[in-house]
């Protein structure tokens, strides 16, 4: 429970100064706001209305400024969610208050102007591969955490929301928020990871360039530059003098560290699902085994053949088949296994 006390004073002060009731926002969610002295932290209730008491079940995005909604002109405001708009959320809002926290300095609708060819935030239209400033100095894994552990702070205290259960997942980059998160926080229940790296971020680079090599992709020359490079990124990345002068060093930083510690310390079930042709996940496969030596039995593993990163079907050449993808069937899954 590493610095509780500090968390605990912030959860206090934003909880104190918070409106109760939300604002449905484009007839889809429930929008609420917390401001704090340096950060307003946005997010929504997928429902039109809060009246039945329900537990939280609270999703954890992937990396980079994607925003909760995209104005897509004659489209309409159209939702991603963090991603839930992949999957057949009305099961989990039939039983759960589903909680997604929009992105750090990033707004929750995002004219089509300001979306690059990603759907990344972007402040200045004519500079579509430059993020904000100030999303780049707040993308760093202990503000991820602390907003959501405001938020869920908030969220205990409301009249809708019932404290039987409390539900966190994530996908990506979000798998380590989560993790964290329940970490510290005593009232999760459970918790799912979806294309989770357990050994952080940077390594997947060095395993990638070395995959690439052995595939014959490129050279072995090319490979050992590849991860000489990474070296000395990651060399940065703790540099105290380094951090300092590039902010974005602090995301490779805190996002690289390992995770199968965190989870050998809960006793909460967990539940592992990944696809095997995601090299970000490839090292799930080792899990079992450090539950195996610990004698623990509350990880649940899921394998999903054939399936990448964000669960779609690829081709022989390893090419992305977006109209095949899994979502729904993986999330339903995961629902059922709660239940």
């Amino acid at each position: 429970m590493k610095r509780i006390i500090v968390v605990l004073i912030t959860f206090y002060f934003s909880a104190s100064s918070f409106g109760q009731s939300g604002k449905l926002f484009e007839n889809k969610v429930m929008k609420f706001s917390i401001e704090q002295d340096s950060d307003t932290i946005e997010f929504v209730v997928v429902d039109t209305s809060l009246i039945e008491a329900k537990p939280i079940f609270l999703w954890c995005q992937g990396s980079l400024p994607i925003p909760l909604f995209f104005e897509l002109g004659s489209y309409g405001n159209i939702f991603f969610g963090g991603g839930v708009s992949n999957f057949d959320y009305s099961q989990i809002v039939n039983e759960y208050h589903l909680v997604v926290i929009s992105m750090p300095k990033t707004p929750m609708l995002v004219s089509k102007k300001n979306l690059n060819s990603s759907s990344l935030y972007i402040p200045n239209p004519k500079e579509q591969n430059k993020l904000s400033t100030e999303f780049i100095k707040a993308d760093y894994l202990e503000n991820y955490v602390n907003r959501a552990e405001i938020v869920l702070n908030f969220l205990g205290e409301q009249s809708w929301v019932s404290n039987e259960k409390l539900v966190v997942a994530g996908h990506s980059q979000g798998t380590k928020v989560a993790t964290k998160i329940a970490s510290r926080n005593k009232h999760i229940t459970s918790i799912g990871l979806f294309g989770a790296n357990p050994f952080g971020r940077i390594d997947q680079m060095i395993r990638q360039a070395r995959l690439d090599a052995q595939m014959g992709k490129i050279s072995w020359e090319e490979a050992d530059s590849t991860m000489n490079r990474f070296y000395t990124l990651y060399e940065d990345a703790n540099n105290q003098d380094s951090l300092k002068q590039n902010p974005s060093l602090k995301a490779w930083k805190t996002f690289s560290e390992t995770y199968y510690d965190d989870w050998l310390m809960l006793d909460i079930p967990i539940y592992l699902a990944y696809g095997t042709e995601d090299i970000v996940a490839d090292l799930c496969d080792l899990i079992p085994l450090f539950f195996i030596e610990k004698g623990k039995t509350n990880l649940t593993l899921k394998r999903y053949i054939g399936l990448e990163h964000n669960f779609s079907e690829v081709d022989k050449e390893g090419r992305v088949i977006h109209e095949k993808n899994h979502w729904e069937e993986v999330m339903n899954e995961f629902i059922n296994w709660i239940d």
